[in-house]
């Protein structure tokens, strides 16, 4: 096949040359003349015993049975670009690890279990995947620890991922997570098992002190992200809106963690509303709330969940204010509720009484309070739709698997977290409340750790009551 000999062009333009991953020469060149670079474990102090701690916990729940857990790997994002790699949260409970691919094996031993964590190896100079393969080659991605270092470092035996084939071939009737592939679970006849699910779900409920301290750094690094993002606030109203805002903050997650614990959601006047509003595209209004929802998720995964509503002008109007006072009161009736041995949902119940009782009030409500807060009632739920707090840890609605008795039916105990946040949301469009409220969303949310004799509020820097949100807020915008 001849070359190309166009003016302007190099000669092998427009030939069909084999690619350079085929090139014996080119491999061979590519193998040469590299030094060993430093690589460091990513291991955060105390992960591996904490991760040991919680395999025998669930060991001792699945005694008998062989457990499959995985990693999992980056989504599609278009074309071949790939959305960033976010482990699954049961694999890093059990791992204390984050490597893309990774797949745990326990292997039912006696009353317990035999552990061993199979990882994809560093695709290092000598093999053409060092600079072919964008997915593991060195060159691509920086250079990674050996197997025998993950190893060392997380007290666990590691083998390469590809003697797993044969390790699932031996197993029988073994329990696959959620996030094994599914064509693992197949060839292996693997059961996606809603048993192991559970189970990791109500054990990742009540916290050990080494989660508990991944948390308050989560949540300690949400409040001064708060403040970053107050302080941006004149500039969001002078034109670069809700968008610039929620940039500020996720930038903010980006340095002090692994990044936002989850959708950063900006809402300014009739978006407050959205309980969702992440898309976060519409102005900055300086006389309707602002309404912040946001958490950093540290570098172990472990996340903040916390909302506040602020006046980006300073001030609270009066009928704003008004509606900031009710969601106040019923978010400290809520939280006077979370404390060991108080059902799980008392602490709903009371926040919704306090709302039921506010709306009948102010005349929105046509039945009576009684009426409203049956389970054959609820009219006040229209302004309030969803519950009003949830489980928090390595997932920002954690324990998701865990069944309605465990998760809402059960007594709170200590070294449960969890949040409340009840909140008011009056859409634009929303024909049956007076125009002053139309446009109006609130919403307080905050951590709470329970402990012995109470509860810690581990959110508890950033003020809950208006007169307090309106001077944080002047403090910070200059007003």
């Amino acid at each position: 096949m001849s070359t190309s000999t166009t003016p302007g062009r190099p000669p092998y333009a427009g030939t069909r040359a084999p690619r350079l991953t085929e090139s014996a020469a080119f491999t061979a060149h590519m193998a040469r003349g590299w030094g060993a670079p430093d690589v460091v474990v990513p291991v955060t102090p105390g992960a591996p015993e904490a991760a040991a701690d919680h395999r025998r916990r669930l060991s001792e729940r699945l005694r008998g049975h062989d457990v499959v857990v995985a990693a999992g790997r980056a989504p599609l994002r278009n074309g071949d670009a790939m959305y960033g790699f976010r482990a699954d949260s049961d694999f890093v409970w059990l791992t204390g690890t984050q490597a893309e691919d990774g797949v745990l094996v326990l292997r039912a031993a006696g009353d317990g279990h035999d552990a061993t964590l199979y990882l994809p190896p560093p695709a290092r100079p000598g093999g053409s995947a060092f600079f072919g393969d964008a997915a593991y080659g060195e060159l691509w991605v920086g250079p990674s620890p050996d197997l025998a270092a993950w190893a060392e470092a997380f007290g666990i035996a590691v083998e390469p991922v590809s003697a797993l084939d044969a390790v699932l071939d031996r197993l029988d009737g073994a329990l696959a997570s959620p996030s094994v592939p599914g064509d693992l679970v197949r060839r292996y006849d693997l059961k996606p098992a809603e048993d192991l699910a559970r189970a990791l779900s109500d054990l990742r409920m009540v916290k050990d002190d080494w989660e508990v301290a991944q948390l308050r750094e989560a949540i300690d690094h949400t409040v001064t992200g708060f403040d970053a993002v107050a302080r941006e606030v004149p500039r969001a109203v002078d034109g670069l809106g809700e968008r610039w805002l929620q940039g500020t903050f996720d930038r903010h997650a980006r340095t002090y963690g692994n990044g936002p614990g989850y959708s950063t959601i900006v809402g300014s006047g009739p978006h407050a509303p959205t309980l969702h509003w992440v898309r976060c595209d519409g102005p900055v209004l300086p006389d309707l709330p602002l309404l912040l929802d946001m958490g950093v998720e540290a570098n172990t995964l472990y996340t903040a969940d916390v909302t506040r509503t602020i006046p980006p002008s300073g001030t609270f109007s009066p009928v704003q204010r008004q509606v900031h006072d009710l969601v106040e009161a019923a978010h400290r009736a809520g939280m006077a509720q979370v404390r060991p041995g108080v059902e799980y949902l008392d602490f709903h119940f009371a926040a919704m009484e306090v709302i039921a009782t506010g709306l009948h009030d102010w005349g929105l409500l046509d039945v009576s309070v009684d009426e409203a807060l049956s389970p054959g009632g609820q009219q006040h739920r229209r302004w309030l739709v969803c519950g009003i707090g949830h489980h928090l840890g390595l997932d920002v609605h954690d324990c998701a698997h865990s069944d309605y008795d465990t998760y809402q039916g059960a007594a709170l105990v200590p070294g449960v977290v969890m949040t409340v946040e009840p909140g008011l949301y009056f859409h634009a469009h929303d024909e049956t409340v007076p125009p002053e409220l139309r446009g109006v969303g609130v919403r307080l949310e905050d951590d709470l750790l329970v402990t012995a004799d109470g509860a810690e509020v581990l959110s508890g820097a950033l003020p809950i009551d208006a007169a307090g949100v309106e001077e944080w807020t002047k403090e910070r915008i200059g007003g």
